[in-house]
Order: structure tokens, then sequence, then C-alpha cells
């Protein structure tokens, strides 16, 4: 079985086990959140914008921003992590599965 296969076979597994527990659609919305926030700081690091930049670009304030910034505050709403990715520059593409 080739690495790929593998790959896909054991993502299947953990999938499954993850819904047996009950878990899946939290991990999942939690997985996406932390892939959000770190794309995010990695655009504005790219960019070289400093917290208290981006804090002032999207009109609140630094502690605001660090929630934003953290993966495990679930907190966050789509608009607002809309807003800050066409802060620099980018967009969040969702689809229905």
């Amino acid at each position: 079985m080739s690495t790929e296969a593998e790959s896909g076979k054991a993502g299947a597994l953990f999938e499954d086990f993850l819904k047996e527990q009950g878990t899946y659609e939290e991990t999942t919305e939690q997985a996406v959140k932390r892939v959000l926030a770190f794309q995010l700081a990695a655009a504005m690091e790219e960019q070289h914008i400093s917290k208290v930049e981006m804090a002032r670009r999207l009109e609140t304030s630094r502690s605001q921003l660090d929630r934003l910034l953290d993966p495990s505050n679930d907190g966050v709403t789509l608009a607002v992590l809309a807003r800050a990715a066409r802060v620099v520059g980018r967009s969040i593409k969702l689809e229905l599965q």
C-alpha cells in the first residue's frame, strides 16, 4: 500500500474514532480555527504587521486581537475572521460538504 493510501486510511480511521467518541464536529471546528489563526498570524508576519498595527487596522484592542489569534478561543465569529483576512489581503473560503 502506498504512503498516500496509508495516510488516507489512517485519516478515515481517526475520523471514525472521533465520530464514535461523539467529538468529531467539535474537533473539526477547533482544527479549522487553529488553522485560520495560524494562517492569519503567518500573513501578519509575512507583511511585517505588528499586533499593535493589526489591532489598529481592525479598529479593535490588542487584547481582542490576541483572542482572535488564540487557536483555542472558539468565540470568534466568522465575520471577525473574514474582516481580519481582508486586512491582510486574504479571504476565507468555506464550503458545505
